[in-house]
């Protein structure tokens, strides 16, 4: 019996750490080139789906495909609507590997020749840095995967002999069905439904199983591919629970149309294979996946944005949503994480300067202070994930935008410190003697809010920045002639404190305002600009 179990075990655990290692490989040697594909190329559900299918393709794993989109989606580098095109593509490119091991692992006995492959992919990847290391590791794995098909077909071939999966019962509706559960299970234990179907193709190679067999294993296959997307998703964000949602029900729906119609698609595929010189066997299952995720394509695509708004329907959008895409899941690939706390912290600035804003028009300051205590959380919060982010220690880029953000939020932490406080000094800010202050802080906050609303913050700063030294320079000057009139016995020594200390709150608050805008200006800076600033002096701290 061992002679059977250990080729047979040995062979599904070589091709599966062959895919992990190709993908591995793939994803790192790309150097982001599939993440960057998937957020640009998505502006329409046909073009996210085209961009969903080549990026499965190219990473041969549509695994890597949705949890690299679950993370976009939390972070808001793509909508809901465009991620479910993407979704249905990854669902198509999965099936590429099945014709690879079809057409060339089970015809072809590779895994001899593909030794000199895993050795040379491994010194590679010892040897070399860089995407060369990479490119090393997605040899290796390329020839362990053929490796591992070789071991699994010599194990199966002596499984055939002693259980014979097609002596269970067929016929009927029921037998696909169990069929199918089974595959789904086989799927969920294996985490990859690439290695499912490959033992599928194989099993039915050395005809352990029939082709309806294969065909229900195959379906249960492609529904349970759904499966570590919906782990990452628990305890995610709304966005990546509708994701994972939006990816089962696709697989589910057209699972269950393939296993409901199923003697439809067999002749379907007989007829390929009598007029069509399509191959009966391992090449046909293949095809076979293909068809019925073509299906599903064809029923849902069209009609991508009336799914979109069922799953938000399941789905609504509960708490807070400045900080609902800060998902713990991104925080293994910088450049999406950054995206989501850049976003949350421009809407905590927003929300900032609109109380600001409602200070300065003499607004009810109990309004004030609930907004404010509903703010100080998400501060935290969004610090505490910018704090935890992934960074690699060569990524100058993401490592600028990470110092940014950190400065950003410091001066966010004291710009709200400042407001409560002015808040609980009851200050009447209406007195004439306030009214040039007020003229220049008033135009500070206008350019801040348009800069944020319009996504252009660079195009305000220098106004800013002059209208926040212009705000210093008259507050000091205020502040002498305030104490030398109370020297003279003009003005009181109590009420020319408390105005010096509210000219002296006026003049810091807007220097945050500035370095807020400066700091957020810098996080959406380009690679170039981020590269320069890495090593340009801050602006002069201001408490």
């Amino acid at each position: 019996m061992q002679d059977i179990a250990f080729p047979f075990a040995g062979g599904l655990g070589l091709f599966l750490i062959g895919m992990m290692l190709l993908s591995q490989g793939l994803v790192a040697f790309g150097g982001g080139v599939t993440q960057r594909a998937l957020a640009h190329f998505t502006g329409t559900p046909a073009k996210a789906f085209i961009s969903g299918t080549l990026a499965t393709m190219a990473v041969q794993s549509s695994t890597a495909t949705t949890v690299t989109l679950i993370g976009f989606v939390s972070a808001g580098l793509i909508t809901f609507s465009q991620a479910i095109g993407v979704l249905i593509g990854a669902s198509l490119g999965n099936t590429a590997t099945g014709w690879i091991v079809a057409t060339l692992g089970l015809k072809i006995q590779l895994g001899f020749y593909t030794l000199p492959l895993i050795g040379g992919g491994a010194m590679l990847k010892l040897l070399a840095r860089g995407g060369w290391a990479e490119l090393g590791l997605a040899m290796a794995g390329f020839g362990m995967l053929f490796l591992g098909l070789d071991t699994l077909q010599q194990g199966m071939q002596g499984l055939a002999e002693v259980f014979n999966l097609a002596a269970l019962p067929a016929g009927g509706f029921a037998a696909p069905v169990v069929t199918m559960l089974i595959g789904l299970a086989l799927t969920a234990i294996l985490q990859s439904s690439t290695a499912a179907i490959a033992t599928t193709l194989t099993a039915l190679h050395t005809q352990t199983i029939n082709f309806e067999q294969a065909a229900a294993l195959v379906v249960g296959a492609a529904i349970g591919t759904t499966f570590t997307g919906a782990l990452v998703a628990i305890g995610g964000t709304i966005y990546a629970k509708r994701t994972a949602l939006a990816y089962i029900l696709f697989n589910a729906v057209a699972g269950a149309l393939a296993i409901a119609l199923l003697p439809m698609f067999l002749r379907v595929i007989g007829w390929l294979d009598t007029h069509a010189g399509l191959e009966a066997g391992a090449t046909s299952l293949a095809a076979f996946h293909t068809l019925f995720i073509v299906v599903g394509v064809v029923l849902f695509l069209p009609f991508v944005s009336r799914f979109a708004r069922l799953v938000e329907r399941f789905l609504p959008e509960r708490g807070e949503v400045v900080t609902q895409r800060l998902d713990t899941s991104l925080l293994s690939i910088p450049e999406v994480a950054l995206e989501a706390s850049q976003r949350a912290l421009e809407q905590v600035t927003l929300r900032l300067l609109d109380v600001y804003a409602e200070m300065l028009s003499g607004s009810g300051t109990a309004t004030h202070e609930t907004r404010l205590q509903q703010v100080a959380p998400l501060l935290n919060e969004t610090y505490d994930f910018v704090s935890r982010i992934e960074m690699p220690a060569d990524n100058v880029v993401a490592g600028a935008q990470r110092i940014a953000q950190l400065h950003a939020i410091d001066h966010l932490l004291r710009f709200h410190t400042r407001l409560h406080d002015l808040s609980q000094a009851r200050i009447d800010l209406a007195q004439p003697g306030y009214r040039w202050a007020l003229e220049n802080i008033r135009q500070i906050l206008q350019l801040a809010q348009r800069g944020l609303q319009q996504g252009d913050l660079q195009a305000h700063l220098e106004q800013l920045e002059s209208n926040a030294t212009q705000l210093s320079g008259l507050s000091r000057q205020v502040r002498h002639d305030l104490l030398k009139e109370t020297a003279s016995g003009l003005e009181s020594s109590a009420n020319a404190l408390q105005r010096t200390d509210t000219f002296r709150s006026l003049e810091r608050i807007g220097n945050h305002i500035w370095r807020i805008c400066h700091y957020l200006s810098q996080g959406r800076a380009t690679k170039d600009s981020q590269k320069e600033m890495a090593a340009t002096p801050h602006p002069a701290d201001s408490r």
